[in-house]
């Protein structure tokens, strides 16, 4: 399927933010986790989310999808899949890496493994602390990435993780650690990429009954006295999402509103707004909603974008509008994703007459007079929201294998649409 997003000015939009995917991951595999039922309410059901939920079904889990609940029972942290089991994880990253550490609480040996892609995304660190904290871990293909095999069980105690390439690393080891035989202290040597994102993990923990206790981004406590319990649950909206709404303003001038979303977030792609604005953009807040408008011109900025890697190819096309130079640090574990979405984003944007510079952790941006032209994803659903707004600020923009972004947001085009876009 392609798309042809057509040219607009001064935009007036209204949109709803669809419902986070990384709260809804985090709130399935906890309330699998959990002694008794968990109704989680506004789940994100996408292709990814889809995939965490038919994986805890394959663990013994009864997972009930509706249209606007999902209703989990829970497991009281044992699994009982009936036999040794392989998850196939297609290119889901998280459900990957989350789920790693929950195979230590399965009574039968757990093979995680994911399509091509996702074979060429390590996991070596979280499998070494995997194996630290119990686990007995094996690499079917190549040491350090999927297809891995893991068994033993989660013993606990002190563990040293390295989250530098993923925070998912340090999450799935946080999220079982309540039914460690002993409590857990895990420990990262530097600075954790996305660290924002433990932050959500931390929030969701808690809110289903964990104890833990931290010092900053450096260390983490988790005693196993304090076990989840089933609760109802609802899922705020995303931010990653809503960015490319906020963008459709900054892109083509104009104003657009996104309703279903905390002001207050620990998301860390709320940042975005923040970047907006120091473009030039105004924002304003609502009690549940904001608003991003633009009337003048669109400035370029150099802004750390370590903590809001789902955004950074969103600010990207922003940049390749605005009349001064971007740069954009803190982005070299970008190229772990689904793409090597630095490569990717900045191949792309010079096919259409962009001028772009990277280094691995930096992308710089300069202004230069763009043209239309066909933008492959490659699968990356990130990929193709992102220029789908360029499209709609330039005009003459052909997005193929449009059907990708049913990965985490699959009502994005019908969102357009309905906004008259």
């Amino acid at each position: 399927m392609n798309k042809i997003p057509k040219k607009h000015r001064n935009v007036r939009c209204r949109f709803a933010a669809p419902p986070s995917k990384s709260y809804t991951h985090r709130a399935l595999v906890i309330a699998a986790l959990a002694s008794g039922t968990s109704i989680i309410r506004n789940p994100l059901i996408s292709e990814d989310t889809l995939l965490t939920a038919r994986a805890l079904e394959a663990l013994g889990v009864p997972v009930r999808t509706a249209l606007d609940t999902v209703t989990v029972e829970g497991r009281d942290g044992l699994f009982s899949p009936g036999g040794n089991v392989t998850l196939d994880l297609n290119n889901s990253g998280t459900s990957l890496r989350l789920l790693a550490s929950l195979a230590l609480l399965s009574d039968s040996t757990v093979t995680l493994t994911g399509n091509a892609r996702m074979q060429e995304r390590p996991v070596g660190p979280l499998g070494d602390a995997i194996t630290a904290a119990g686990g007995q871990v094996s690499y079917l293909k190549k040491a350090g990435y999927p297809p891995l095999r893991v068994g033993g069980r989660l013993r606990g105690g002190r563990v040293i993780i390295d989250g530098s390439a993923s925070s998912q690393f340090i999450s799935s080891l946080m999220i079982a650690a309540p039914y460690a035989e002993q409590g857990m202290e895990i420990l990262l040597p530097a600075d954790p990429a996305s660290r924002s994102y433990l932050d959500i993990t931390l929030q969701v923990m808690q809110d289903f009954g964990a104890e833990v206790r931290r010092d900053g981004y450096r260390v983490f406590r988790i005693g196993n006295r304090h076990r989840y319990a089933g609760r109802d649950y609802a899922v705020e909206g995303d931010y990653s999402s809503a960015s490319y709404f906020f963008a459709i303003a900054a892109a083509c001038g104009g104003t657009v509103t996104v309703s279903n979303l905390n002001p207050a977030s620990v998301q860390g792609d709320r940042r975005f707004v923040t970047a907006l604005a120091a473009m030039g953009c105004s924002v304003t807040y609502g009690s549940d909603s904001v608003t991003v408008s633009r009337t003048g011109p669109l400035n370029g900025l150099t802004i750390d974008m370590s903590s809001s890697p789902d955004t950074v190819q969103t600010l990207a096309i922003v940049a390749a509008l605005a009349n001064s130079p971007t740069t954009i640090t803190g982005i070299g574990h970008l190229k772990f994703k689904e793409s090597d979405r630095t490569s990717m984003t900045a191949a792309l944007l010079r096919s259409l007459g962009g001028k772009v510079e990277t280094n691995g952790s930096s992308m710089t941006i300069r202004p230069a007079l763009l043209h239309g032209g066909t933008i492959d994803p490659a699968g990356d659903h990130r990929t193709a929201m992102s220029f789908a707004v360029l499209g709609l600020a330039i005009g003459r923009i052909t997005i193929t294998d449009a059907e990708c972004v049913n990965k985490s947001f699959p009502g994005f085009w019908d969102a357009l649409e309905g906004a008259g876009l």
